[in-house]
């Protein structure tokens, strides 16, 4: 293995070997630990180490990295507390996940590093978020992901590198081809020789490298970031390695045949790299004894510091505000009202606006107050959008913050992520809801789990044109709102006023979670309605009481909003209260129980179809706890349980409408 060191000091020379070493005697320490028993399973590196502390060495110590399973070497690196590091790995309260995440699944924005998700792929394309952050602040920074050869073959793969081959961004891709993906060996995963050969497919820079000099390793991303930043350009990175040890230390490593173990022990990293240094006298054999016996001690010491962390204490209440990032104090001075709010004598400014004014009001209004704050989308530029609500944008805003992006929504989703570690606001419109399905493990993996994993935010709207009644069919029509309001740590909104489209979207934007935002598409020009001129949110979590009644009570949201009223208004013989939810995550179980309590007879109403439908989540929640104020069975009057269909006739009898009248007298004659 030839070294170069080139300007590299003795000094400098040998803080490398000390960065290369210690996660090795780590693992060490970690593999008889769970041995021992005092830790449930471990991603072994050894073999591969020099990858991860080179990328991390070349980098500064502000510039994010995307690690996975064996990069111990960037955590130790970035001068994590090993301590803390033990005690994360442990599952106790004090490591930086509070015991929710194991092994390597969780970040630290101190250390800026980004904690990963089993699935791999989604990691790069945050690495394009951040890139592009760095970009429009004109930060002299890049941003470093890694995948192994296994995870090039994930669409996520695909669509990271290209979005920031389009956009010009300052991200390093790193591959760690270390031969088997688990079990699988490279010959049965793809049929390129090399992998950096797709680089050229995607319009950028690639090279191959051997991944166990630490010094080449080294060089080259340090060029290589000289690069990305110069030319505002993305780079990949193929690194030659191996692992030493199984997938993970269950999974065993009869599947490797024998011989390839014994020609890459010859190429250890730390072996040679301590060979060099002997051979270069830059080291004597006693200072090689020193050093080991030095962080072995340092290992013993932390580790015993670790074990003195207290006992689990559960506590119910911390779990469940740590789903969200609370919003801070500056958005108690923003003009929060309500429907009530307007009056005669009201010193707000209305006028009358199309449900798609009101949105687009709102995101007008946004971009000035925040100057962070970036829209993604398909079409969204000059076109306006494919409903034209982005209209106009670009050219007041700038193409930088409205951005065109490929089809690629799983990446785009993971880019809205990455601008959050940077302090940015992103705003992704989803061309049409329906296509969230390519993007769907990116917001319930990614978006919604990772304030309560490890504290950082994402600070992400996601605009969803939803619902039916424009014979779209069924995969431009469908009402998906159910699929996420089961995933702790979305917020989910759904206004069916424009006074509430433009206050629920301004609220979703100063909110600092992920919130989904749906707007159904039948309302944008067919809705009008009085809206505020100023800037103002209305309450996430709060509902709005449409009209009172005290004989049946319809509980809704959207669309149906408009038939519960339209019905109202043609039988006025029932007294008819109508409660509009609004937001669907959090849900306004208060109002809910008082719509009940009005009534003693509830119907609720969604367009979505019936099983599975957050209908049937609302009633057993007023069964079990408003039955005694019951007179009747809690009724649903949903869609049919069929996907919607295109011709006109078919899709208004699968819409709830078309069963509202036969349902709510079957309740009001019960």
């Amino acid at each position: 293995m030839l070294f170069e060191r080139k300007n590299l000091t003795n000094t400098e020379l040998t803080s490398i070997y000390r960065s290369l070493l210690y996660p090795r005697l780590i693992e060490e320490k970690m593999l008889l630990l769970l041995r021992q028993g005092k830790i449930s399973k471990w991603f072994s590196g050894i073999g591969q180490e020099a990858i991860a502390v080179g990328a991390t060495l070349a980098l500064d110590s502000d510039e994010w990295i995307m690690p996975l399973h064996r990069n111990l070497g960037v955590f130790t690196t970035r001068n994590m507390p090993l301590h803390k590091l033990f005690m994360q790995w442990q599952g106790n309260k004090e490591g930086y996940s509070k015991g929710r995440e194991r092994s390597f699944h969780f970040g630290s924005k101190e250390h800026h590093v980004c904690g990963m998700i089993s699935h791999l792929g989604p990691q790069l394309a945050i690495a394009d978020g951040v890139a592009l952050a760095h970009k429009l602040r004109k930060d002299k920074k890049v941003s470093l992901a890694f995948t192994g050869e296994g995870g090039t073959s994930e669409g996520d793969f695909h669509e990271a590198l290209n979005v920031a081959a389009v956009w010009d961004l300052p991200v390093i891709f790193i591959i760690e081809n270390n031969g088997y993906g688990l079990s699988t060996p490279t010959n049965e995963q793809y049929r390129c020789e090399s992998l950096v050969e797709r680089a050229r497919g995607y319009g950028m820079d690639g090279v191959k490298i051997y991944g166990n000099n630490i010094l080449s390793v080294m060089d080259t991303i340090k060029g290589v970031r000289e690069y990305c930043i110069e030319h505002q350009k993305p780079y990949l990175i193929e690194c030659m390695t191996f692992r030493m040890r199984g997938h993970e230390e269950a999974s065993g490593t009869k599947y490797v045949p024998k011989h390839l173990f014994e020609i890459w022990e010859e190429k250890d990293p730390i072996k040679n790299y301590e060979n060099y240094l002997l051979s270069e006298a830059v080291l004597t054999e006693d200072d090689v004894i020193s050093i080991r016996a030095e962080l072995k001690n340092l290992i013993d010491s932390e580790l015993l510091l670790a074990n003195q962390a207290k006992p689990m204490e559960v506590d119910t209440e911390e779990e469940l505000d740590d789903l969200f990032q609370p919003i801070a104090d500056r958005n108690k001075s923003i003009v929060k009202i309500d429907h009530s709010d307007i009056t005669h004598h009201s010193p707000l400014t209305t006028h009358d606006k199309r449900f798609v004014d009101a949105i687009k009001e709102a995101l007008h209004q946004s971009m000035t107050q925040h100057p962070n704050l970036v829209l993604m989308g398909q079409d969204i530029a000059e076109y306006g959008g494919a409903f034209k609500i982005t209209e106009g944008l670009v050219q007041e805003f700038g193409k930088e913050r409205v951005r065109n992006t490929p089809i690629c929504e799983s990446a785009i989703v993971g880019a809205a992520l990455g601008l959050s570690l940077e302090g940015y606001k992103g705003i992704m419109e989803m061309q049409f809801a329906d296509f969230v399905t390519v993007g769907f493990n990116q917001i319930v993996n990614n978006l919604a789990k990772i304030h309560y994993r490890w504290g950082q935010n994402a600070d992400v709207v996601i605009r969803m044109p939803t619902g039916g009644g424009l014979g779209a069919g069924p995969f431009h029509s469908q009402s998906n709102e159910a699929w996420f309001t089961k995933t702790p740590g979305l917020k989910i909104v759904y206004p069916s006023t424009p006074m509430d489209a433009k206050g629920l979207l301004i609220a979703a934007i100063n909110d600092p979670n992920p919130v989904l935002y749906f707007e159904h598409k039948a309302l944008y020009r067919a809705i009008s309605g009085q809206v505020p001129e100023e800037y103002y949110e209305i309450e996430i979590g709060k509902a709005r009481h449409v009209r009172s009644g005290d004989e049946v009570a319809i509980i809704t949201y959207g669309a149906a909003v408009h038939w519960a009223e339209d019905y109202a208004a043609e039988h006025p013989e029932i007294s008819i209260d109508i409660l509009d939810l609004r937001s669907l995550a959090p849900l306004d179980y208060a109002a809910i129980r008082a719509a009940v309590q009005r009534t003693g007879r509830v119907l609720l109403l969604h367009e979505d179809t019936l099983i599975g439908g957050i209908g049937g989540e609302i009633a057993a929640w007023i069964a079990e706890h408003c039955f005694e104020l019951l007179d009747a069975p809690v009724m649903r009057c949903a869609s049919l349980d069929t996907p919607i269909p295109f011709n006109i006739e078919l899709e208004q009898n699968f819409l709830a409408k078309a069963r509202l009248h036969e349902v709510l007298q079957k309740l009001v004659d019960y």
